[in-house]
């Protein structure tokens, strides 16, 4: 059996697909949100604490944080990109362009 053989977005593995890319999606809209949530209330406990460095603290992990949340915002696209490279040399039958499809819009995803 050769591996490029394999269907990879037919059956049940485009199911899983598809719900990879309904997390992704989540993702992508709950981690903003937390991000400024926890920002947020990072900021007021150092404004309302009598401690100097404490501010400069909380503005740390705050740029800790949109560093990762940055980092999972864009990975689908960074997955698409490598799909669409892969796809583009190995692929004959349209299945890379189908998976990347269901990852960037599973509500494209048939």
């Amino acid at each position: 059996m050769n591996l490029l053989d394999i269907q990879l977005c037919s059956g049940d593995l485009k199911g899983i697909w598809h719900l990879v890319g309904i997390a992704l999606t989540i993702f992508k809209i709950v981690i903003p949100i937390l991000i400024i949530i926890f920002g947020m209330i990072d900021f007021a406990k150092a404004v309302t604490s009598s401690k100097d460095d404490q501010l400069t603290k909380s503005a740390k992990q705050l740029g800790i944080r949109l560093a990762a949340g940055i980092i999972i915002f864009f990975m689908p696209t960074i997955v698409a990109f490598a799909l669409g490279l892969v796809g583009n040399t190995f692929d004959q039958s349209g299945e890379f362009t189908i998976c990347s499809e269901c990852l960037a819009h599973p509500s494209k995803c048939e």
